[in-house]
Parts: structure tokens; C-alpha cells; sequence
């Protein structure tokens, strides 16, 4: 009687697996379905917005002249003249001064931060960059305005609007973007590099400089690329603090308009060829984005190797 049930059951069972196989396959095919619609939705929109920007802005480039548009030092709206220089110099230049500024203090946070500090202090320090991560563009542009342009202007001078003062601000708010991704990829490091180190007769900061940074170089650089990314995206913050002035930043101390900024002052009541300007700043911004992101991305992978 035993033998029978016995039978039974595992005749049973065999017949249940090839059922439970087959749910696990239309499960695992619905799962690849949405995992590709995800995907396609993601490549969609960029693909679309390339194209409405291009749409938009390419056929301004070819009235105004691809060479006088992009070398042109003047914008007048009014005028119809339209000329890009002063503004990619401005985010040139801003980019630029954010990475002086944010890059060493966002790198040695992050080695302060993953080798140096004691875990009380790693508590307090971690939650507070993560914190500085959450604050909204705008509030560093009041912070910039109330503090920053002033403290400029008294002893340094000038309007306190300016290339300096932005730079500060972003600067600043890249800080988060470099830290977090420079001290996990300094934490991925092996311990064995850091004890082969030590143990060839190395000092703890030695081996920081020598063996650890080096080893973590890719995610360093990784972090310094999307801080870059920051930095040239920016708005809000730098409109509010950069004078806004359509002109070829001569000082430091003098007022800048970006790429960004340009587009987000004019947009609202531009129209005609100078709203088709904007749109070709954006090509024009588009076009920068990409070759610095080319560039970036080829130093990340010969960082890597």
C-alpha cells in the first residue's frame, strides 16, 4: 500500500515541475518585456529630444552663420545679432573654476572620509555631504546672493556678481556628487594593497597617495566626470549670481553669462529669430555637452586600465 502512494506522489510531483517551469518562463518573458520597454522608453526620449533641439535650433545656425553664431562677441536681440562667445567662455570658464575649486576639497573629504577619520566622525560627516546633496539649486543661489556676492564685493571688489562668485557656488555643488562616488571607490580598494604597503615599511598617508588613490583613480575620476556634468547643467544658482552679462569675462570679478543661463533669461518673451537663437544655443550646448562627455568618458576608461 505504501509503495503505490509513493509512486504516486513522485508521478505526481513530475508531472507539477514541467507546469511550474512553464509559469516561471512566462514570468521571466513578461519581466524581459518590461526590462526592454524601460530601455526604449529611456532611448526614445533621448533620441526625441535631440531631434525636436536640432529641429528647432539648426535652422537659426544657417541664417545667423554657423562661424558668426558660435565666434560672434555681441548679443543683441533687438539688434538681431546674435553671437555665442561670451557665453561658452562664461561656462568655460565657470566649469573650469568649479573644478579647481571642488575637485581637491571633494577627493580629500572622500580619503578623509573612507581612511582617516574616526568612525564617530564618519557618522556626523557622511550624513551632512549627503544632506548638502538634497539642497535645492536655488538655495545655493541665495546663499551665493546673500553671502558669496557680497563678501566678493567688499574685499575684493567690484559688483561681487561674477566669474569668482560662481565658481564658489559651483563649486560647492559638485562637492556631494565627487565625495560620495570618490570614497566608495576608495573603500573598494583591496585591504591587501593597503597591508603590502604598510608593510614594506610605507606611512599611512604615503600609502594613501601612492597606492590607495591610484588603485580608486577610475571611480575618482567617474565622480569628477558627473560633478563636471553638474557644473555645466547649472541654472538657477547662476543666474542668480553671475551678473548675467552678455559680455567676454576679462577678470575674475567680472559678470558672466553662460549657455544655461542665456536660455532660461530670454526664453519667455524671445520670439521670432531670437527664440530661434535659443534654440540653437541649445544645439550649440548639446553639441559642447557631448564632446566633453566623449573626452571625459576616454580618460575614465584609460583611468580604468
Amino acid at each position: 500500500m505504501i509503495l503505490p502512494n509513493l509512486i504516486h506522489k513522485v508521478e505526481t510531483h513530475r508531472l507539477e515541475i514541467p507546469k511550474k517551469l512553464q509559469h516561471t518562463k512566462i514570468i521571466e518573458k513578461i519581466v524581459e518585456k518590461f526590462f526592454f520597454l524601460c530601455a526604449f522608453v529611456s532611448v526614445s526620449s533621448v533620441i526625441m529630444i535631440t531631434f525636436f533641439i536640432f529641429i528647432k535650433g539648426s535652422p537659426a545656425i544657417f541664417k545667423i552663420g554657423i562661424l558668426d553664431f558660435i565666434f560672434g562677441t555681441q548679443w543683441n536681440p533687438e539688434g538681431e545679432i546674435f553671437g555665442l562667445m561670451p557665453m561658452i567662455l562664461g561656462s568655460l570658464c565657470a566649469t573650469a573654476g568649479a573644478i579647481l575649486i571642488g575637485v581637491p576639497i571633494g577627493v580629500l573629504t572622500a580619503v578623509f572620509i573612507a581612511e582617516l577619520a574616526p568612525e564617530w566622525l564618519v557618522r556626523l560627516v557622511k550624513p551632512a555631504v549627503e544632506l548638502l546633496a538634497g539642497i535645492p539649486s536655488v538655495i545655493y543661489g541665495f546663499f551665493g546672493l546673500i553671502v558669496i556676492v557680497p563678501l566678493i564685493a567688499k574685499k575684493l571688489g567690484g559688483p561681487g556678481n561674477s566669474l569668482l562668485a560662481v565658481c564658489i557656488i559651483l563649486g560647492i555643488m559638485i562637492l556631494p556628487t565627487i565625495i560620495s562616488i570618490s570614497e566608495t571607490s576608495i573603500r573598494t580598494v583591496p585591504k591587501e594593497y593597503k597591508e603590502g604597503a604598510l608593510a614594506l615599511g610605507a606611512s599611512h598617508i604615503k600609502t594613501i597617495f601612492t597606492v590607495i588613490i591610484p588603485a580608486a583613480k577610475s571611480g575618482i575620476t567617474a565622480g569628477i566626470v558627473l560633478g563636471i556634468g553638474r557644473a555645466i547643467g547649472e541654472t538657477m544658482a547662476v543666474i542668480l549670481i553671475s551678473g548675467n552679462a552678455a559680455i567676454i569675462p576679462k577678470s575674475v570679478l567680472k559678470p558672466i553669462r553662460t549657455l544655461t543661463a542665456n536660455i532660461a533669461l530670454e526664453m519667455g518673451y524671445a520670439y521670432g529669430l531670437a527664440q530661434e537663437a535659443l534654440f540653437a544655443t541649445g544645439v550649440i550646448l548639446f553639441i559642447f555637452i557631448m564632446i566633453l562627455n566623449i573626452i571625459l568618458n576616454v580618460i575614465t576608461h584609460r583611468a580604468g586600465e
